[in-house]
């Protein structure tokens, strides 16, 4: 244990094993660690060894009851958030792992002991103005091709939920080895999604016309199948995708970064707060379980939410 942390101690509390120290030599040494995540787990054994002072016990010895009151102290009084205390246990689970190893404890009083859980940040969605301000932009000045190019790619993200990877996977036409096309007699396109999982996604008219104007000044070299392709003929990658979106959204004043992901969130938060059939887009957006999908009925809610709060007259009143 460092010294600094040992003055620190009372005369009367029991210490963290000097031991300590040799575990994040070892840690520094074999598994190569940044010095970041070392000073991060120096900084977990200095709150065990506070703890253990706390409570009058020996680090070596430690009862049952006592971890989990130490998380709980963790989380009610250190005010550490989630992720924190997740990262402090699995520091500390760690060095009684190297301590067992060691001979030195019999068990490790840290397994199995799980911290708080984080809460899942909900996907960001742009509103329906934003969104459709976004397709409807044009681009001033910009070539011809750049222009319908974007477009064309604003459409399929929003219009048809697709993922990049699913959108840049798409062919002209069918073939035996293509991942994915569109079909615009049928005005839809076949994607392959997660898991090799083929869907069918439905495409508007205003889809339908981007791509159309798309394909006209659309170039390639000879013998590329891909559907949107860059200046120099062949497939368009998702940075190329995540480059030009970013740059048509910041054009168009949108007050947020724009990802292609971000459309497909706005997609399905816009389909349930219109239709409010989960399973339809549960289907739409190809996920395999609906659990995966009710994560909109949190975004549908805010939508809701805020509806109420600007408009009926004992919304915000005390």
């Amino acid at each position: 244990m460092p010294e600094a942390l040992a003055a620190q101690q009372p005369e009367r509390a029991p210490r963290l094993p000097e031991f300590g120290a040799a575990w994040l030599e070892q840690l520094r040494v074999t598994r190569r660690l940044a010095a970041r995540t070392l000073a991060l787990y120096e900084s977990a054994l200095e709150r065990l060894a506070a703890e253990a002072a706390r409570d009058g016990v020996d680090p070596l010895r430690l009862a049952g009851h006592q971890p989990r009151r130490w998380v709980a102290r963790l989380h009610a009084e250190g005010g550490l958030a989630p992720r924190s205390i997740a990262l402090v246990l699995s520091a500390w689970r760690g060095f009684y792992r190297w301590l067992g190893r060691e001979g030195r404890v019999a068990s490790n009083p840290f397994d199995g002991l799980r911290g708080p859980k984080a809460a899942k940040p909900l996907p960001k969605a742009l509103s329906v103005d934003d969104a459709v301000q976004l397709a409807s932009y044009a681009l001033a000045g910009a070539e011809l091709r750049a222009e319908r190019l974007a477009h064309a790619l604003v459409e399929l993200l929003y219009g048809g939920g697709l993922r990049v990877g699913e959108l840049t996977g798409l062919d002209v036409q069918a073939s035996r080895d293509a991942h994915g096309w569109v079909d615009l007699d049928a005005a839809e396109a076949q994607v392959l999604g997660k898991g090799g999982k083929r869907r069918s996604v439905p495409l508007g008219a205003p889809a339908l016309a981007a791509l159309r104007a798309w394909l006209a000044v659309r170039t390639a070299k000879p013998g590329e199948a891909a559907l949107f392709t860059g200046v120099r003929g062949g497939r368009l990658g998702a940075p190329q995708v995540r480059r030009l979106l970013a740059q048509r959204a910041l054009a168009a004043g949108l007050p947020t970064h724009v990802h292609p992901h971000m459309l497909r969130h706005s997609f399905a938060s816009h389909l349930l707060q219109s239709s409010g059939d989960l399973r339809a887009v549960q289907e739409l957006l190809g996920h395999a379980h609906i659990t995966t999908t009710q994560v909109y009925t949190a975004l549908d809610y805010q939508h809701l939410a805020r509806v109420y709060d600007a408009a009926h007259p004992r919304a915000k009143k005390k």
